[in-house]
């Protein structure tokens, strides 16, 4: 507790002088030209960390340095005087460390895909998200890349697989996300009295941009035929804002190996932001996910066993500065051999945002994990790790 509080209070120092500088009137706007008819713009975000993690020890283990990711977007658009709207669009990321990266395997493209939209709605077709992921609400947070929901960036290595990050034996997700960026085609309809329904359809695990290109990877239990629905509402009652979703997602078991199966996998959420007054905003949420994917793996569908996924989060905003806490609570139920694995998750971060391109965070994180077979390695079947980190993201 001592080595967090000094790592705490010299991260603190450090955040000083950057939020002692007038940064309010600096600002980076994305890069926009014509081509012909259509408009480019380019744009990205790159973001890092500082971090001192206190974990069991291990021989080589490095409990304290840095990590990072940076991506770029490009999007090309063209309106026509019907309203009608075309565009192509793109991310890539161009950096990432072990420790951090994005939610679709840290390959270089992230999403190239097409969009049309209309008046009767928004289809899309290409490797991008799924509706149930687009349209998730899972609750507020400081900052998205730190959460311990989903996270995009970590702390802790595992000196088992050469200093990869731990939570890659099981991370809490409360979004449907099975489909990630594989190749498919989507269809948003208009939000109308604050409802919007969407659904998508992804072929296979392939990556190759035209859907029915690719089958995928030729690994057994590949899923295919991924079907997805997804509904959000949204509404206001006063000064409080509601939202709400709700995700569903099935596939087919292409090459199936005994006790395995197709996916389903569905999740809900809710989020209330209640606006005090000019000043003061607060923001209460969580999401549930429940699938029978063996700790989220797509490529292990069990056919008897779920993987479950809470998250409850809280923010309160003042001016440039937000701090909030968060609760993540998961559980992978085992088979075949394979350990049941749970997981808790506590958080608390403070934010200050200097511009409309930076914001600073500095934060807490605490991850427990526990199995009923087998150990970790620290030679337990329990592991504790927690983590005080300093955190800048700059966005375009």
């Amino acid at each position: 507790m001592k080595r967090h509080l000094l790592a705490g209070a010299a991260l603190l120092g450090l955040t000083a002088p950057a939020m002692a500088l007038d940064l309010g009137d600096w600002s980076v706007q994305p890069f926009e030209t014509e081509i012909g008819d259509a408009e480019l713009k380019v744009n990205g975000q790159a973001n890092g960390s500082a971090y001192t993690a206190n974990q069991p020890d291990a021989p080589g283990l490095d409990q304290t340095g840095v990590t990072g990711a940076a991506w770029v977007g490009l999007s090309l658009e063209r309106t026509y005087d019907s309203g009608l709207a075309l565009a192509l669009k793109s991310s890539f990321e161009v950096y990432h460390d072990r420790l951090s990266g994005d939610n679709y395997g840290s390959d270089f493209v992230q999403k190239v895909y097409g969009q049309m939209q209309t008046g009767l709605g928004r289809v899309e077709i290409g490797n991008t998200d799924g509706v149930a992921y687009a349209l998730a609400v899972v609750g507020p947070s400081v900052e998205g890349y730190t959460s311990i929901d989903n996270p995009n960036a970590t702390f802790f290595r595992d000196p088992t697989t050469g200093g990869r990050a731990f939570i890659n034996v099981f991370a809490l997700n409360s979004a449907v996300e099975s489909s990630l960026n594989y190749a498919k085609i989507s269809y948003y309809t208009p939000k109308v009295f604050g409802i919007q329904l969407a659904a998508s359809f992804t072929p296979s695990e392939g990556k190759d941009v035209v859907p029915f290109l690719s089958n995928g990877p030729h690994v057994p239990d590949r899923q295919k035929s991924i079907w997805e629905a997804a509904a959000s509402y949204s509404t206001d009652v006063g000064p409080v804002s509601l939202s709400f979703s709700g995700g569903w997602s099935v596939g087919h078991n292409d090459n199936k190996t005994p006790a395995h199966a197709g996916l389903t996998d569905w999740a809900f959420g809710t989020e209330a932001d209640y606006t005090i007054n000019d000043d003061w905003k607060l923001a209460l949420g969580g999401a549930w996910r429940e699938a029978n994917s063996y700790a989220f793996d797509l490529n292990n569908v069990l056919g008897s066993s779920q993987t479950k996924s809470t998250h409850l989060s809280g923010t309160v905003t003042h001016g440039s500065w937000i701090a909030g806490g968060e609760i993540g609570d998961g559980t992978a139920d085992g088979r075949l051999g394979m350990p049941t694995i749970g997981v808790r998750g506590y958080s608390a971060t403070v934010g200050y945002v200097l511009n409309s391109n930076l914001q600073l965070n500095l934060g807490w994180q605490h991850l427990h994990y526990d199995r009923d077979i087998g150990a970790f390695y620290n030679g337990a079947s329990r592991i504790n790790m927690s983590a005080t980190y300093l955190h800048l993201q700059f966005q375009v």
